[in-house]
């Protein structure tokens, strides 16, 4: 009988220390989520571990819109409005962009994304949080890194409204742009007054903000009646929840002196 439960005791170690290395593997051959050694001598930090809402949250509240973004497959996903769970009178539960906790005034942001078929959404940056809440709003009013199905979405009509142009001001003219379902690489270099945006390695749209090239861009787009949007501010990074599944992963920040 001690016989029998010892063997039993050391099949169960085995198990125990097999699925811990099974683990440590899976954990070491990730490709997603995390920084290399380089990228830490460099001054990256990972905005995002894969695993967790930890450094975000809603606009106004101090938690995750419930119902309207996940964590699928190391991925931050949002949720598309029509699969978003009902509440007990009927009516969606109420949705919104995520933000960064922290502000961040120069820098360098890195992130991969997919959308779904004909679907839309964007990255934006230098938020003030205050102002989307005193228009009444979960919606982020700032600079957009536009992420778009650029073939079936209504608008792509608009060539300033396209995957990784500044959404309605500059077009991201000549770019290469992965399929719907595949990851883009992309980046947002915000430096003063400068402002850059990347897609799969290369810089598709250039900006700055003291100029009267940039000045007569705003004064033809849909933010003209805010008269601060452009000033450059310590500011939040937001995730845009426009209804469309999307996908985000590999999001990483490097702060610029």
């Amino acid at each position: 009988m001690k016989k029998t439960i010892l063997i039993i005791l050391l099949l169960l170690l085995v198990n125990a220390c097999n699925s811990e290395v099974k683990q440590n593997v899976e954990e070491k051959t990730s490709t997603n989520n995390f920084l290399t050694e380089e990228e830490k001598e460099n001054g990256w930090q990972l905005l995002f571990d894969g695993k967790s809402f930890e450094g975000w949250r809603g606009i106004g509240i101090d938690s995750i819109p419930v119902g309207h973004w996940t964590i699928e497959d190391d991925c931050i996903k949002k949720i598309a409005s029509g699969d978003v769970p009902l509440r007990a009178d009927g009516q969606p539960l109420k949705g919104g962009d995520l933000l960064t906790e922290k502000t961040y005034n120069n820098f360098e942001f890195s992130f991969e994304w997919k959308i779904s078929s004909g679907g839309n959404s964007g990255v934006k940056y230098n938020v003030i949080e205050q102002v989307s809440i005193d228009r009444g709003s979960f919606n982020a009013l700032g600079y957009e890194y536009q992420v778009l199905d650029d073939e079936k979405n209504s608008d792509n009509l608009n060539p300033t409204h396209r995957s990784a142009s500044l959404y309605d001001m500059i077009e991201a003219k000549t770019k290469n742009l992965k399929p719907v379902g595949e990851f883009n690489s992309a980046k947002i270099v915000f430096n003063n007054n400068h402002g850059e945006h990347w897609l799969n390695g290369e810089k598709v749209v250039e900006y700055d903000i003291d100029t009267p090239e940039f000045e007569e861009l705003f004064k033809k787009s849909k933010y003209s009646n805010n008269p601060d949007f452009t000033k450059h501010k310590i500011a939040h990074i937001v995730l845009q929840d426009h209804g469309s599944n999307c996908w985000y992963r590999n999001i990483k920040i490097r702060e610029l002196k």
